[in-house]
């Protein structure tokens, strides 16, 4: 039996040797020899080795390289994509993203130009109405008695400080000839009007960015509490450069309308085709450079202003050409074809520009719905019980957009252009204006609604609940300079989001509305310190802050610059950074 078995399994490996000899590729005695390189050497096709053309391979040897034989190892060479896998899924991401890109940044567009219409509508409808109110209380104070501390309460100060800077500049605007300017403008040649009209440009972004400062600076001024009532005399030259700058801002737009409007009624439409052109001249300046994810939110701000200002200075192009035409509608169709061209190469230069910025800086297409989240976040915290200003203001600070100008300009253009003759035209203005309140009020309801939409698929509904954020310049590169009256919330939060009151109150509840009333501060100057709080001061033991505040005697300066900066960076969540960055806030070292 165990000769038996003994030949069996004799037999059985000789027939396995026999098998790999069957199966002995012809390459490998070369391979151990190490006379030919398998790499090299071995022609390769899609899938296989050709052992015929390794045989041949084998026999020319000794001959010269061929032309035939390069021409069918170029025709029989393969490869493989899986090699590289990472490398083309990456590719094929960057190609949806920058599929997804028009899709995300119109909704983000879109989105944004209902909040500039509906800040630009408040000027329109709700605010005459609120000052009517404000100087209503003015008239029946003395009758109701004055029981409390102020005559007009803060937001209303501020709405009569609008009421009164749109009347006198609108009373300004009158003595500026609006054709006077447009002849003297199409006297010009056309390469002159396209240095204008950029220059123009550079402008309006200039005035834009000082402008809301100054406007900030004269509702401060005038709602700020005040020991003395002189002190309310620093209000007058505030509110003269507020009124002096509307007016100026007022004028260049009626230059950019009109050099608009000169591009639109020329013969061969030269200067409007270059006008257009300066738009793609933009994508050079913008898709080859470096962007963040906050320049990119700047760009798209500043995008939104541009598209929302660029419809206005249309709509008054239609104006002043059908007022000429004596409101001839064949004109109006006439001129559709222009402006269609101007609005679609508004759209198109946005999304080439957008979707480049996105493929060159590895940014995704979701950036948009953050963007989107954070200027909902402005709408629906503006509703709140803290909120610190009104929508149409931060709308302002976000997007660089004033619609206080345009508003100046817009009614000048329409007062000029409408003749208002009897009592059915007076009619048909009133019916307007309830039209007007009727659309802002429906506009209103809808973007509030969507964005509590976004803010909640964003998870920022912890954030409308507490105080107003700050520039991080101020808290965290200069925490011991934070004011020491600052209450520890109850949850156990860090100190950074901590929020100074006097004195110190229980974190607000979430309300059952978004559009509640917002409340004063309890007291407008801080409690004198007392005997006590000294000897607690010393008496307490050092927290944690000085302490980490305080330099090293060996460490170097550039070295606590590297610390300070990465720690600034580790203590910002990105959503936090988008809400504290406006339109000319420098990110990075640009602003976009």
């Amino acid at each position: 039996m165990a000769d038996v078995s003994g030949t069996e399994l004799s037999e059985e490996k000789e027939t396995k040797i026999e098998l790999k000899k069957r199966q002995k590729r012809p390459w490998d005695d070369f391979h151990r020899s190490g006379k030919i390189r398998l790499a090299a050497e071995l022609p390769e096709t899609l899938g296989f080795f050709d052992i015929s053309a390794v045989k041949r391979e084998q026999q020319e040897l000794s001959a010269d390289p061929s032309l035939t034989r390069f021409i069918c190892a170029e025709l029989t060479r393969g490869y493989f994509l899986e090699h590289n896998e990472a490398k083309y899924t990456e590719r094929r991401e960057r190609v949806y993203t920058c599929m997804r890109i028009p899709k995300e940044l119109e909704k983000l567009m879109i989105f944004g130009f209902f909040l500039c219409a509906d800040a630009f509508l408040y000027i329109f409808t709700l605010l005459p109405l609120r000052v009517l109110l404000a100087l209503l209380r003015l008239l029946t104070l003395p009758c109701c008695g004055f029981s409390g501390s102020r005559l007009l309460q803060p937001a209303q100060v501020c709405d009569v400080l609008k009421g009164l800077i749109l009347v006198l500049c609108f009373s300004m605007m009158h003595y500026v000839d609006y054709s006077m300017m447009y002849h003297l403008i199409r006297g010009q040649s056309v390469i002159k009007l396209y240095i204008i009209y950029n220059m123009l440009e550079v402008a309006d972004r200039l005035f834009s960015s000082f402008g809301q400062d100054i406007l900030d600076a004269l509702y401060w001024t005038a709602t700020e509490p005040k020991e003395r009532k002189r002190d309310n005399i620093g209000v007058i030259p505030h509110f003269l450069m507020a009124v002096f700058y509307v007016f100026l801002h007022s004028i260049l737009i009626m230059v950019q309308a009109s050099t608009l409007n000169v591009a639109f009624n020329s013969h061969n439409k030269s200067l409007l085709t270059i006008m257009m052109s300066n738009n793609f001249v933009e994508i050079k300046g913008s898709v080859f450079k470096k962007f963040e994810k906050n320049n990119l939110f700047q760009m798209s701000n500043s995008d939104i202003k541009e598209r929302f200002t660029s419809y206005v200075l249309l709509l008054i192009v239609c104006l002043r050409n059908m007022e000429q035409f004596s409101w001839n509608p064949d004109h109006l169709w006439m001129l559709f074809p222009d402006v269609f061209m101007v609005v679609l190469s508004e759209v198109a230069v946005d999304i080439i520009k957008h979707a480049f910025i996105t493929k060159f800086n590895d940014i995704t297409a979701d950036v948009y719905s953050e963007y989107r989240a954070s200027l909902a976040f402005d709408l629906v915290s503006s509703r709140q019980k803290n909120a610190y200003t009104d929508y149409s203001d931060s709308v302002a600070r976000r997007m660089g957009f004033i619609p206080l100008p345009l508003a100046v300009l817009l009614i000048r253009v329409v007062m000029s252009s409408v003749k208002v003759q009897g009592a059915l035209s007076y009619t048909c203005v009133l019916l307007f204006y309830l039209g007007m309140v009727t659309l802002k009020v429906l506009n209103s309801i809808v973007l509030l609604g969507k964005s509590c939409v976004y803010v909640k698929r964003a998870n920022m509904e912890d954030k409308l609940f507490e105080g107003p954020l700050t520039a991080p310049s101020s808290s965290s590169k200069s925490p011991a300079k934070a004011d020491p009256r600052k209450c520890a919330k109850p949850s156990g939060e860090s100190s950074i989001d901590q929020v100074p009151a006097t004195p110190c109150s229980p974190p607000i509840s979430s309300p059952s509305s978004v559009t509640t009333q917002p409340a004063p501060r309890a007291d407008w100057f801080p409690p004198p310190p007392t005997d006590a709080s000294p000897a607690t001061a010393a008496g307490s033991p050092p927290t944690t802050e000085p302490q980490s505040d305080a330099d090293p005697p060996t460490a170097s300066p550039l070295k606590d610059e590297e610390a300070d900066d990465a720690s600034e960076t580790n203590h910002r969540a990105p959503n936090k950074d988008l809400l504290e960055i406006d339109r000319f806030t420098i990110c990075g070292n640009r602003i976009d």
